[in-house]
């Protein structure tokens, strides 16, 4: 599937790695950094979703949620959050579900079975208003703050 900016986002409802449901609609009203990566607890992953954690507060005072869906099993997104010490859901794909719906099935053409490293930065009314097919972890969690803060200031979708 391809997933086109400017375009409603594709529609989900996941269990995260405490077993709570969340959907795309339950975050309606606030902006939605929806992140997909590789592994859980390998060095690329981790960097990044400690930057995530890092700015977390600041995506919080620009009205955005951080999401993070990778292939992996439960077990190991709950570990991979409490090694790293986060405080946003993330989503085991381990049926992925998710990685198809968004287009993100990568490895050898998805023959290896997990989620490339792309980010889509949702907006309020479930907009996909930014895509990041080639992600650098190292500074992509600023990059998407900055992003996020343009596209706020042009009025993209008002922050709520």
């Amino acid at each position: 599937m391809s997933v086109q900016v400017g375009q409603p986002a594709p529609e989900f409802r996941a269990r995260t790695e405490d077993g709570q449901h969340l959907a795309l609609a339950d975050l309606r009203g606030q902006w939605v950094v929806l992140y997909f990566y590789p592994r859980a607890n390998t060095p690329g992953c981790s960097l990044e979703a400690q930057a995530f954690q890092a700015s977390l507060e600041d995506f919080g005072a620009r009205n955005a949620a951080v999401v993070g869906v990778s292939t992996d099993t439960e077990a190991r997104q709950a570990a991979f959050r409490d090694r790293c010490g986060l405080a946003f859901p993330l989503i085991p794909d381990g049926e992925k579900v998710l990685a198809r719906q968004y287009g993100v099935l990568g490895g050898l053409s998805g023959l290896l079975g997990v989620a490339s490293r792309q980010t889509f930065l949702i907006d309020p009314e479930g907009v996909l208003r930014w895509h990041w097919r080639f992600v650098n972890p190292a500074g992509h969690a600023r990059e998407v703050l900055g992003q996020l803060t343009a596209l706020q200031a042009a009025g993209a979708a008002p922050a709520s």
